[in-house]
């Protein structure tokens, strides 16, 4: 509601939540003097930000013919709980898995331009892109962004030509690399610690082991009970996705909701 308040030079002031706020002027009129506006001695700095850390946690194995990826449910903005139920996982391809944490409405962005480049290639080829394709395909898709990127940490999974599981691991603007493990999001400094030591067999002197799909599984479950201890972004359920060259099992797992 505008009010015919002036000011002390003249301009026209409306009141509002923040104050009195002075309507158009020129020159002097619109040059922000301390001593019209007792307690505000400095201008207030707004900001807009096209980005939003909604949190949650990814991380994925690889093994000779079998991949696991995961990753909690919760999606969280600042200190609320927005959702307890939040896919991060997406089934790309036959082939291939897609992780991702970050802004929602990037990961889901970048989920639909992938989508339809998969699509095409179906179209094109008659057939469905190998895992190592897709993720060259999406690591041009993060570079064609680089000036605004996706704010999305991505992790992707797979089975490759040869039928042996495949993991990469990426930055936000498409550089990647082929690993055996890797975690992104809130809980990563929880999950990269646990994994180097159960699967990466780093600092021990025992041969390193070779686990089934099903001890992968439970590690991954014990990995982010952990993290969901110590990192208020990522809890509620724990999505598992296990891929084979006969398909993909889904299970989801419990964490804590607080």
């Amino acid at each position: 509601m505008m009010s015919s308040t002036t000011s002390t030079f003249g301009a026209p002031l409306m009141r509002h939540s923040e104050g009195q706020v002075v309507l158009g002027g020129s020159g002097e009129d619109a040059v922000f003097k301390p001593a019209d506006y007792p307690g505000r001695e400095q201008p207030y700095e707004h900001r807009f930000s096209p980005y939003d850390f909604n949190g949650g946690t990814v991380a994925g194995v690889s093994g000779e013919d079998y991949l696991v990826i995961a990753a909690d449910t919760r999606m969280s903005s600042g200190y609320e709980i927005l959702s307890r139920n939040t896919s991060k996982l997406h089934q790309l391809n036959p082939n291939a898995i897609l992780a991702s944490s970050g802004c929602k409405t990037d990961m889901d962005q970048l989920r639909s331009v992938l989508d339809i480049k998969s699509k095409i290639y179906q179209h094109n080829h008659r057939k469905s892109m190998t895992a190592t394709s897709t993720a060259q395909m999406l690591s041009n898709t993060l570079y064609g962004r680089r000036f605004f990127p996706y704010y999305a940490f991505n992790v992707l999974g797979g089975i490759d030509a040869e039928g042996k599981g495949c993991l990469f691991s990426y930055d936000a603007i498409g550089s990647f690399e082929r690993t055996q493990y890797s975690a992104t999001g809130s809980g990563q400094a929880y999950v990269i610690p646990f994994l180097d030591n159960v699967i990466g067999n780093r600092n021990h002197t025992e041969e390193k082991p070779t686990l089934s799909k099903e001890e992968v599984v439970e590690l991954m479950k014990e990995a982010f009970v952990s993290a969901g201890e110590r990192d208020i972004y990522t809890g509620d359920a724990l999505e598992i996705m296990v891929m084979t060259k006969d398909g993909v099992t889904k299970e989801t797992f419990e964490l804590k909701k607080d």
